[in-house]
């Protein structure tokens, strides 16, 4: 079994929008925002190699939205999902399951490749995994969200087939497991890998950077602040008591940490890059 991270790239979120009710004079510390009030933000995905599958966890972003859909976004940096996959010696063919932990445009763009005016499956040999309650969920999708859902990032997978559901008492795959969260968007995974002795949780949109340990940090972005804050408090107290390294899908800078308890509450111990313990 193999773990790397896959860089699909940058993209800019407003700040206040990402930290919630915490003051920028805040947040500003922790990622400084632009004079457009916009910070800067990684889009991280996982490559899982394990005995024969070639298992990716989200997405990114994608490039086949229109030009004005991005401005609103400014994707930069030089890394690409399929350069990223391609430096790892594997090619899109080579994929045989793709996991979305939810379908929020910047976690699973990429699934959809626009071919002159045909919409395909960019791993055309991969099954696509979701949870089916968060599925139903995207399909029709509350006018809160809306913006977030774009069917053109999925539907086309459940028309060609591609879409499996799953169950997360009885994992498909060995060695992940998955947790549920419903604070940020109904039915999120947190996909939990165990290797080498090792947890490592993903964090998807729980907690998407170091800046949002701390409790209070939680994005205007999600449906039920109050919900999210109880699962960062119970998900942090066993990610600390059991010792897990958190995988940040969003963090510009950090890609991997250990927990520590402060007078404050549990933080950030040690940074680290993820093939730096792996």
């Amino acid at each position: 079994m193999k773990i790397h991270t896959i860089d699909t790239g940058f993209f800019k979120l407003d700040g206040g929008a990402m930290f919630g009710v915490v003051p920028k004079v805040m947040w500003q510390k922790i990622n400084p925002a632009d004079e457009n009030n916009l910070c800067t933000w990684a889009m991280r995905c996982l490559l899982i190699e394990i005995d024969d599958r070639l298992i990716l966890i989200d997405t990114g972003l994608g490039d086949k939205q229109s030009e004005k859909f991005f401005s609103y976004f400014h994707p930069h940096g030089e890394d690409s999902l399929m350069k990223s996959i391609e430096a790892k010696g594997v090619n899109a063919d080579d994929i045989t399951d793709v996991i979305h932990t939810h379908l929020h445009f910047d976690h699973c763009g990429g699934s959809i490749n626009r071919v002159d005016d045909e919409l395909v499956p960019a791993f055309k040999n991969a099954t696509y995994w979701h949870n089916e309650t968060h599925w139903n969920w995207a399909m029709k999708p509350n006018d809160r969200e809306k913006a977030s859902f774009l069917k053109e990032n999925f539907e086309p997978l459940q028309i060609q087939g591609k879409v499996k559901f799953i169950n997360p008492n009885n994992s498909p795959f060995k060695n992940i497991t998955f947790e549920i969260v419903n604070g940020h968007t109904e039915a999120m995974l947190l996909p939990i890998i165990n290797y080498n002795g090792k947890t490592f949780a993903y964090m998807a949109d729980l907690i998407p950077s170091v800046g949002h340990i701390p409790l209070p940090y939680i994005m205007g972005y999600d449906l039920r602040a109050l919900t999210t804050l109880n699962e960062k408090t119970s998900f942090l107290k066993k990610a600390y008591d059991n010792n897990y390294t958190l995988i940040f899908e969003h963090d510009p800078k950090i890609e991997c940490c250990t927990l520590k308890m402060t007078e404050k509450g549990i933080r950030m111990d040690e940074a680290f890059k993820l093939n730096e313990t792996v």
